[in-house]
């Protein structure tokens, strides 16, 4: 399995660990990963880790698809591949949710199923430089003719001569877009994603190959979790809760929240109405502590070295082509350890 160390984005403070991205690097760790929200940016960060690194692939998880049209995403990845040496940034795409959308980046939410549809095929167009690119679209057009427009919008070619194979990977978790993933994009980005709930997606995942003639080794899936290496359990799972709650809880609208609707999926629909209705009447606490011991545990390895080991490899044994985790020093390598000793002992 390949690892991958994910950075996430900022607090109020932006902080780029190279030493620990060296040493994934060192151990064999295929990809760094960083995020954006409403703070930092995701591509910048790698940017600079393409100077401080020689292997390791580059990759955002996610940017935002409402943050920068098709072609402003594919000219900065671009420049990032070449900056890199090529051939090691892959450009992680996710939707985000409606409050972000429209509330941050001032965009109309529209319909996001063809949303990423336009904009996965722009940018594949400008990256392959075959012609000047001309995209009708349901939701992203190019030239675009709709209100306001001049009418005299002019298809255009890429000046820089880009790398026509930079990978396409979609954040994606319900059943259309994982289909839509599996069908356009190189890889995948799970919401949610743990060992027991890996069937509930491999329907939608071959029914995405199969219309798009793909076999299960062209498509990398890789899922994210976090790692610490502690004697007291319940403290770590203690210490997960707050940011679950406040992605079940208050990322995103009552009615329009992915994540609470991926709790609701893995069989958690009781504690999912629950913490949303606490954290909606400003009962954090409460609500923090209203987040499931087991549901925490689902999607974490935290514990001590042996328990790590022991349950890495129902991770390994799912259908995920990739981990990607967040942790400190002793965390990466630690699962560099697990790693190598499950391929050992194949």
């Amino acid at each position: 399995m390949k690892l991958g160390l994910m950075l996430g984005y900022s607090g109020a403070e932006l902080n780029i660990p190279v030493k620990l991205v060296q040493l994934a690097e060192q151990l064999g760790y295929d990809s760094v990963w960083t995020a954006e929200a409403y703070g930092s940016d995701a591509i910048t960060p790698l940017a600079y880790l393409a100077a401080r690194t020689e292997r390791i692939r580059l990759g955002t998880a996610v940017i935002q698809l409402a943050g920068r049209t098709p072609a402003n995403a594919a000219m900065a990845i671009a420049t990032l591949d070449k900056l890199a040496g090529g051939n090691r940034a892959i450009c992680g795409i996710g939707v985000s949710g409606p409050q972000i959308v429209e509330g941050w980046y001032g965009q109309p939410w529209g319909k996001p199923y063809y949303r990423l549809k336009d904009y996965v095929n722009i940018m594949k167009k400008i990256w392959a430089r075959e012609e000047p690119v001309i995209h009708e679209g349901r939701e992203i057009s190019l030239p675009y003719t709709g209100d306001g427009a001049l009418g005299i919008g002019k298809p255009l070619k890429s000046i820089l001569h880009m790398n026509p194979d930079i990978p396409i990977w979609l954040g994606t978790g319900m059943e259309s877009t994982v289909r839509l993933t599996a069908e356009i994009a190189d890889g995948w980005l799970p919401l949610g994603f743990v060992p027991e709930s890996a069937h509930l997606y491999d329907q939608w995942i071959n029914e995405g190959l199969a219309k798009a003639n793909k076999t299960p080794d062209q498509f990398e899936r890789q899922t994210m979790t976090h790692v610490q290496v502690t004697d007291d359990v319940q403290s770590a799972l203690d210490r997960m809760k707050p940011g679950i709650a406040l992605y079940v809880g208050g990322m995103g609208h009552k009615t329009k929240n992915f994540h609470n609707e991926m709790m609701v999926r893995r069989g958690f629909a009781d504690a999912a109405a629950r913490i949303q209705e606490l954290y909606l009447a400003k009962r954090k606490d409460e609500a923090i502590a209203a987040v499931p011991d087991e549901f925490v545990d689902q999607g974490a390895l935290v514990g001590p070295a042996d328990r790590i080991r022991k349950r890495f490899a129902a991770w390994e044994n799912c259908s995920i082509t990739g981990l990607t985790i967040s942790g400190n020093e002793q965390a990466v390598r630690l699962m560099a350890e697990c790693a190598r000793l499950n391929f050992e002992s194949r």
